[in-house]
Parts: C-alpha cells; sequence; structure tokens
C-alpha cells in the first residue's frame, strides 16, 4: 500500500509539474443591491475547482451605489493579471477619470474581462437611458461591454436559450431556465456578439433580451464576455452557470477550443493534481 500511495504522489507531482503556470485571475465584488459577501466566494471556489486558475478578489462592503474601492483612481490596478472578472455594482460611479481609470488595463494595456450581471449597471452618466451613440462622451463603459443596458424587469424565473451553438463558450451547453433573476433590457448594442438569450414574463407578457456575449475591445481587441445573469445567490452557484463562466475566463485568454474543451493544463484535471501534490 506504502509503495502505491508513493506511486500516486510521484504521478500526481509530475502531473502537477508538466502543468502549465495557472490563469490568475481578479475578480471585483461590491456595492449596492447584492450579496457580494457570498457570491465573491462561491465564484472563487468554482473557478478554481473547474478550472487551472488562481483567484485573487478586490472586495468592497460597502452596498452602497457609489461603493469606495481600493483601486479605483489607480490605472495600474490590474498589472501582474491575465484577466479581469467585472462582478462590481457601481451604478452612481460616473467621473469620467475614474472610468478611464478601470478602462485602462482593457484600453490600452488589451487585458481581457468577463463581466457579471450588475457591471452592466455600472460606471455611467449622462442620459443611460436612452441610446448612447458610439463615441460619445458618456459611451466608454458601453463600448467596453458592447452593449448598452439601462434597467431590468421584476424578479421572475427567466428562460434562457443559446443563440450561437457553434462557439466555444457555448458548445454543448444546454438551455435552462433559471430560479428568480432579473432580465436586463437591451438599450442599445456597441458591437457584442449575442451567445445567449433569455425570455421573462413581465406583467403578462412575455419579454426577450440578450443575456451573454462577446465582443472586442479597443486597439488591441482585448476579448472581453458579459453576462446579465446572476442577482442571485442559487443562480450563482448553479452548476450550469459557473461552468458557462469557467468558459468565459478560458475563452478571454485563449485557453478555450473549438470544442468547447480547455486547452491542455488548464481544465478540471491539471488543477485537481496541482492540489493533490501540495498535500502532505
Amino acid at each position: 500500500m506504502k509503495l502505491l500511495a508513493a506511486l500516486l504522489l510521484a504521478l500526481a507531482l509530475d502531473g502537477a509539474s508538466a502543468a502549465p503556470p495557472p490563469i490568475k485571475a481578479l475578480l471585483i465584488t461590491g456595492g449596492c443591491c447584492h450579496d457580494y459577501g457570498v457570491q465573491k466566494d462561491i465564484l472563487k471556489r468554482g473557478l478554481e475547482a473547474r478550472l487551472n486558475v488562481v483567484v485573487e478578489q478586490i472586495h468592497s462592503d460597502d452596498k452602497s451605489a457609489r461603493p469606495a474601492f481600493a483601486h479605483h483612481g489607480n490605472p495600474d490596478y490590474a498589472k501582474g493579471f491575465d484577466m479581469v472578472i467585472h462582478d462590481e455594482c457601481a451604478a452612481d460611479v460616473g467621473d469620467p477619470a475614474l472610468i478611464d481609470a478601470v478602462l485602462k488595463p482593457h484600453l490600452v494595456d488589451g487585458l481581457p474581462a468577463v463581466n457579471l450581471h450588475c457591471a452592466m449597471h455600472s460606471y455611467r452618466f449622462g442620459a443611460f437611458g436612452k441610446p448612447v451613440r458610439a463615441g460619445a462622451d458618456n459611451a466608454r463603459w458601453f463600448a467596453f461591454l458592447g452593449l448598452q443596458s439601462s434597467g431590468h424587469g421584476p424578479q421572475e424565473p427567466i428562460d434562457i436559450a443559446f443563440a450561437d451553438t457553434g462557439h466555444p463558450i457555448t458548445r454543448g451547453l444546454s438551455n435552462w431556465t433559471t430560479v428568480n433573476e432579473e432580465l436586463y433590457n437591451n438599450v442599445a448594442f456597441h458591437g457584442g456578439h449575442v451567445l445567449a438569450r433569455g425570455m421573462q414574463r413581465e406583467q403578462g407578457r412575455m419579454v426577450e433580451a440578450a443575456v451573454a456575449w462577446t465582443h472586442e475591445f479597443g486597439p488591441r481587441k482585448a476579448r472581453v464576455f458579459s453576462t446579465t445573469i446572476g442577482h442571485n445567490n442559487e443562480t450563482v452557484g448553479d452548476p450550469r452557470y459557473l461552468d458557462m463562466i469557467a468558459r468565459a475566463v478560458l475563452w478571454s485568454v485563449d485557453k478555450l477550443q473549438a470544442d468547447g474543451t480547455p486547452v491542455d493544463g488548464y481544465g478540471k484535471q491539471w488543477r485537481v493534481a496541482q492540489l493533490n501534490a501540495r498535500r502532505p
């Protein structure tokens, strides 16, 4: 038995050493209207269980629509990371200079991003309830997202249907119906390519909107994925949701193959081998 255990450990160590360095992801959470204190941990555990990724966090317990983040105003906040997951709700943060600093890693450095739920309703100013034209002063964040949204419907289930089933992020994923969620409206598209649409009953009628899309942003064509799904803890912890977000992370850093599987070294088996190798 001791020989077998030693052999298994050696194999785990060998597998771990053969794995490439993990993806370094920065997860930003905090702000209004959501249980970010719980969701930040759900996302970190869910992604690290699925991928060869290390998720580091910037979190604020400030639950206002103008949350105080330590990194705000620092354009180099994402230095050393491979990508950023924006999951903040900063709906009343509208200072253009601050927004430019948040965008700098993506616009100037070409850093990929995954944007979740209320990130779509953050960093906005001006008449954002009406369609904002490309290039307008208040189009900064919408140009990054690839889509402009200004509000949402009731807390009701959303029927999610994948519109582009051939995309690596969605290939093989099944349509599903969420628990009570918020369907964000689509005011205007700013280059987003729709991957999934959602249908929700609102005041006796069915309303449809894009709920997941990809985009290329800036002169360096940074890969950006966004989804408006993810209000409630049960949704964020749903394996179907986490699978989609995990694929989006891989796609953003170009580690997702055309068939929807990770590039060698970035899937779950490599992460398990690394964790096993560290155990005494």
